[in-house]
């Protein structure tokens, strides 16, 4: 069989493989709307940058990093100018998967280990060098830790419009009061619901989805352009607010993305 690239999974889930890689070259803007796979999923961008949603958050996914998301998982995917190399896993190959999606780190030799693997032809021989490979790139994959590039969506209405439509456009001067009145309710009570729903605050909310917003510019601007339309005093300031809610500094995601 040949190699696969840009070809849907089910073309080629009946495989009796439990990793099924597939590369995928996307243009800009493009969405992969909402479904599901029974199979684990490691998408890995090898440029450019993505937003996974589910029924339950938003991982920002830049250059370089990969997302790991569940079997089974209804999920819907934008593409920025992404190549990307996945791997498509059966469940029972990977009992130690994340329950919920989860962004990671690529390593050098992870990433050379995936690019060698969705060269492999579609149905490789389950022995030899190619299985080999394959097993290497599962145990590096065993070793991953997580990047904290999400944020929580809230399920019950009005909340997640509001969050949802706030994340497609992030606005400094949306508050806590004019979000009370969209829903009808209190400022106190809204905020109360709110944090029964997300665990924080909606003011808190609205800040870190502004940060996440930041992640696919710092691609092609500068963090000083940036740091300036989310309303930050200086560059130092966006910086510490970045890293401390996402734990890298947001020049690294400018240099990989």
């Amino acid at each position: 069989m040949a190699q696969v690239r840009n070809i849907p999974l089910a073309d080629i889930d009946h495989l009796a493989l439990d990793v099924l890689p597939i590369a995928t070259d996307y243009p800009p803007g493009h969405l992969l709307d909402w479904h599901a796979h029974r199979r684990a999923q490691l998408l890995y961008a090898a440029t450019g940058t993505m937003s996974v949603e589910t029924d339950d958050g938003t991982w920002m996914v830049p250059g370089e990093r990969a997302v790991m998301i569940p079997g089974g998982t209804r999920h819907r995917v934008r593409m920025l100018a992404v190549r990307t190399a996945s791997l498509y896993i059966e469940p029972a190959a990977v009992p130690w998967w994340p329950a919920s999606c989860a962004v990671v780190e690529v390593s050098t030799l992870l990433r050379e280990l995936l690019l060698a693997a969705t060269g492999l032809d579609a149905g490789y021989p389950a022995s030899g060098r190619d299985m080999a490979l394959v097993s290497l790139v599962l145990f590096e994959l065993s070793a991953l830790s997580g990047l904290p590039l999400h944020i929580s969506l809230p399920r019950q209405p009005p909340f997640a419009r509001l969050c949802s439509e706030y994340l497609a456009r992030p606005d400094l001067a949306v508050s806590n009061a004019s979000w009370a009145r969209d829903a009808a309710m209190s400022e106190r009570a809204f905020t109360r619901r709110f944090r029964q729903e997300t665990g924080i605050s909606p003011a808190s909310w609205r800040v870190r989805a502004r940060l996440l917003s930041a992640i696919p510019r710092l691609r092609d601007e500068s963090v000083t352009a940036v740091a300036a339309s989310l309303g930050y005093a200086s560059p130092a300031a966006f910086s510490y607010a970045f890293s401390r809610a996402f734990a890298v500094a947001p020049s690294s995601l400018r240099k990989l993305g």
